[in-house]
C-alpha cells in the first residue's frame, strides 16, 4: 500500500553533485560557497523569517478559497498530503470557499537553523498561533536545491513545556544528527517502523503518553463494539520527503520528526450499519459505505530520542498531527 513520494528536485541535487561548488550571493549580500561537501547554515535566518511569511501567506490564501492549489508550492510530504485532503474535502462541501476562515498568524517565531553538508538542507521554525490553544507550532521547512522553494515538510503541535534545548555552537547554528547514528535510544532512521510496530504489539520502546498507550488503549477499546468491527494497519514512511529529520538536543540525544501511515477498517455486523461519517469524510470517499468504510490517514510525529546506554530513557512521543487523506467504502 505504500506510496512514498520520490524527493523534490531530483535533477538539480544531480546536476549540484556534478560540480565541486556553486558560488552564490545571500540575501545579505556575502558571497558563500554552496556544494555538496560543504558544511553550511541551511539558510540566513533573515531567510528563514521570510520562508515562515511565505508559507503564511499561501496557506491563508488556500484555506480562504479551500484551493489546494494555493499552497500547493509551500508543502511537502506528510504535511502535503494532510493539507491537501483537508482542503480538497472544505472545497466539495464550500465550493465558494471557507466560510469560517480566520487567517492564522504566527508569532514570537524562534529559529533553528542547523549547519550540514549537501542536500536537503533545513530549519526549523518555533512559533505561538492564534489557533491550537496553548501550543508550540513547530514547522520543519526544507528544499532540495538552491533554486527551490522552501517548503514545509512537517507541522506538529507541542506544549511549549516539552520543546527541548537544542545544542548550538558560539554562532547559534544547530547540528543535525545522522538518520543511522546508533548514539541514540532509537536510529531516526527506524523510528517509523518501531513506532507502527509498537501501535501493534506494543513493547518498551515508547514512554507512556497519549500518542503512545493511550492511543493503543483508545484503539483496544474501539476495536470490538456492538455491531462494529475496526481494524487497524501501520505502515511506516521513510523516504523521499517523508524522510526523518533529527536535531541534536542538549543532553545528547535528538529531536526527531518522522512520519507514519494508518489505515481504520470499519466493518458492520450483519443487520447493523456503519456509522454515518461527517461531511469531510464523506467528501474524500470512493464508492458506497454499505458494511464497510476503510480510512487512509498520515500522520507526522515529534519525538525526543535519548542518548543510548546503561538506563537509557524510553522515546517520547511529544507531538503528533494526523489527518484522513483517502477513504473507500464497500
Amino acid at each position: 500500500m505504500s506510496r512514498d513520494r520520490a524527493p523534490r528536485g531530483l535533477l538539480k541535487r544531480a546536476l549540484a553533485a556534478v560540480s565541486v561548488a556553486a558560488v552564490s550571493v545571500t540575501a545579505s549580500g556575502c558571497v558563500v560557497v554552496h556544494g555538496e561537501r560543504e558544511v553550511l547554515p541551511a539558510a540566513t535566518r533573515a531567510e528563514a523569517a521570510a520562508a515562515l511569511t511565505a508559507f503564511t501567506t499561501a496557506y491563508n490564501k488556500a484555506d480562504k478559497a479551500y484551493d489546494a492549489k494555493l499552497d500547493a508550492d509551500r508543502t511537502a510530504g506528510a504535511l502535503a498530503d494532510i493539507d491537501a485532503a483537508r482542503l480538497t474535502a472544505g472545497r466539495v462541501n464550500h465550493p465558494g470557499g471557507n466560510p469560517a476562515h480566520t487567517p492564522l498568524k504566527l508569532t514570537d517565531a524562534k529559529f533553528t537553523i542547523p549547519k550540514k553538508a549537501g542536500w536537503p538542507r533545513w530549519f526549523l521554525a518555533d512559533a505561538r498561533a492564534n489557533k491550537g490553544g496553548d501550543v508550540r507550532w513547530l514547522l520543519v521547512f526544507t528544499r532540495d536545491g538552491l533554486e527551490d522553494t522552501w517548503e514545509v515538510a512537517y507541522l506538529t503541535l507541542v506544549a511549549p513545556g516539552d520543546v527541548p534545548e537544542v545544542r548550538t555552537d558560539r554562532d547559534g547554528w544547530a547540528e543535525t544528527v545522522p538518520v543511522d547514528s546508533d548514539e541514540l535510544a532509537v536510529p531516526p532512521a527506524e523510528l517509523s517502523e518501531k513506532y507502527t510496530a509498537y501501535l501493534k504489539d506494543g513493547g518498551d520502546a515508547f514512554a507512556p503518553g497519549a500518542h503512545t498507550s493511550a492511543w493503543r488503549a483508545l484503539r483496544k477499546k474501539q476495536s470490538a463494539r456492538p455491531g462494529l468491527a475496526t481494524q487497524y494497519i501501520d505502515e511506516p514512511l521513510t523516504q523521499g520527503d517523508y524522510a526523518p529529520l533529527a536535531l541534536r538536543t542538549e543532553d545528547g540525544g535528538a529531536l526527531v520528526f518522522f512520519t507514519t501511515r494508518h489505515y481504520e477498517k470499519q466493518t458492520a455486523a450483519r443487520g447493523a450499519s456503519v456509522p454515518t461519517p461527517n461531511r469531510d469524510v464523506l467528501a474524500l470517499t470512493d464508492g458506497e459505505i454499505k458494511q464497510s468504510l476503510t480510512m487512509e490517514f498520515v500522520s507526522n510525529e515529534v519525538a525526543l530520542d535519548p542518548p543510548d546506554g546503561p538506563g537509557s530513557d524510553r522515546v517520547a512521543i511529544i507531538g503528533r498531527v494526523q489527518g484522513m487523506t483517502t477513504a473507500k467504502g464497500e
